[in-house]
């Protein structure tokens, strides 16, 4: 498959103050259009040509890493515009929330967890809610890597790239993953994921 960039699912400025437009003109339009081109020159005339997004991912990762590391932050940035909105945050969907208490005690809990896991992965990367044997948890893994490499499926990733975040929040990560979580997650989205995973 070939890969291209989708449009933001709403304008640059609309998760303002949250998420600046500079910060999304710069990380969506720059720098995820760098892994869209990347990944499409990287993929030519490799085993990887005419694969889904997913089989590249799994198949590329520790075996080739141009491909790896631009498949898999195509992969993640897809998702990453789809888990923020407008006005997010909020509560969240029935079926979801039961599941987020039964694995973590609460949802607070859940959000200390997920927030520890951004805060403490060392340089760039990311945290994740992520389903793995009908279990909820939280994980976080390394540059472009998610829990699709780990045999998970993610539920909700937050990327700590400092180009994610370095705009708007400077060195406060902390406080960059308390607003993605209290104000920007697409709750229906990730519920969205997690029926799709139990299914």
């Amino acid at each position: 498959m070939t890969f291209t960039l989708p449009d933001l699912p709403y304008a640059h400025d609309a998760l303002q103050p949250f998420m600046s437009k500079e910060t999304l003109e710069y990380h969506h339009d720059k720098h995820h259009l760098a892994y869209v081109n990347n990944g499409n020159n990287a993929i030519k005339g490799t085993e990887f040509e005419g694969k889904s997004l997913e089989e590249i991912v799994k198949a590329s990762h520790g075996k080739n890493p141009a491909v790896f590391n631009n498949a898999g932050q195509h992969y993640n940035h897809l998702h990453f515009w789809k888990w923020m909105k407008p006005n997010g945050g909020g509560s969240i969907p029935g079926s979801l929330e039961k599941a987020i208490v039964d694995s973590f005690g609460s949802v607070d809990k859940f959000k200390e967890d997920f927030v520890a896991a951004g805060v403490g992965q060392f340089g760039s990367g990311w945290c994740w809610l992520e389903m793995k044997g009908g279990k909820l948890a939280v994980s976080k893994t390394p540059n472009g890597e998610s829990p699709l490499v780990n045999g998970a499926t993610p539920l909700l990733g937050c990327d700590v790239w400092e180009h994610s975040y370095y705009i708007d929040y400077r060195n406060r990560r902390p406080d960059y993953l308390k607003a993605f979580l209290d104000s920007l997650v697409n709750w229906d989205y990730v519920a969205e994921l997690y029926e799709g995973a139990k299914a």
